[in-house]
């Protein structure tokens, strides 16, 4: 589960940027936040990011304990190249990771979530963007 500051802005990001579906959004107004659910499928095939917008809340502080999401790609220089398109900030280009030959990028969304880009040429389960 992600706090996001602006809920639209950031289902546009996991949505048009990251190629992902808004799979379900819920609103419970007696507690005042909204649900969203997007992912590229349903539970239990695939995973789901659970983005939690808190009425009136349009920042958070980061803490130390989050790190990054992690998604595998066919092409890591290729995502990067059509997150840039879709107006999406690509912060480390993708290449490969330091002491190792493993391809990677990272992108960050609107709330400065990072999101980790692996290339995975030989997998069957990847995600292209």
């Amino acid at each position: 589960m992600l706090r996001v500051g602006n809920l639209d802005r950031s289902i546009d990001f996991y949505t048009k940027v990251l190629g992902m579906k808004l799979l379900r959004k819920t609103e419970n107004p007696e507690y005042k936040y909204t649900l969203a659910f997007v992912g590229y499928g349903n539970n239990p095939d695939h995973a789901e990011i659970e983005l939690t917008y808190n009425w009136g809340v349009d920042n958070y502080e980061m803490g130390s304990a989050y790190g990054h999401m992690a998604i595998g790609v066919p092409d890591a220089y290729k995502a990067c190249e059509e997150v840039r398109k879709a107006g999406g900030k690509v912060t480390r280009e993708a290449g490969p990771v330091k002491g190792g030959t493993t391809v990677i990028a990272f992108v960050e969304d609107p709330d400065g979530y990072k999101v980790e880009f692996i290339e995975r040429k030989d997998e069957k389960n990847f995600v292209s963007l």
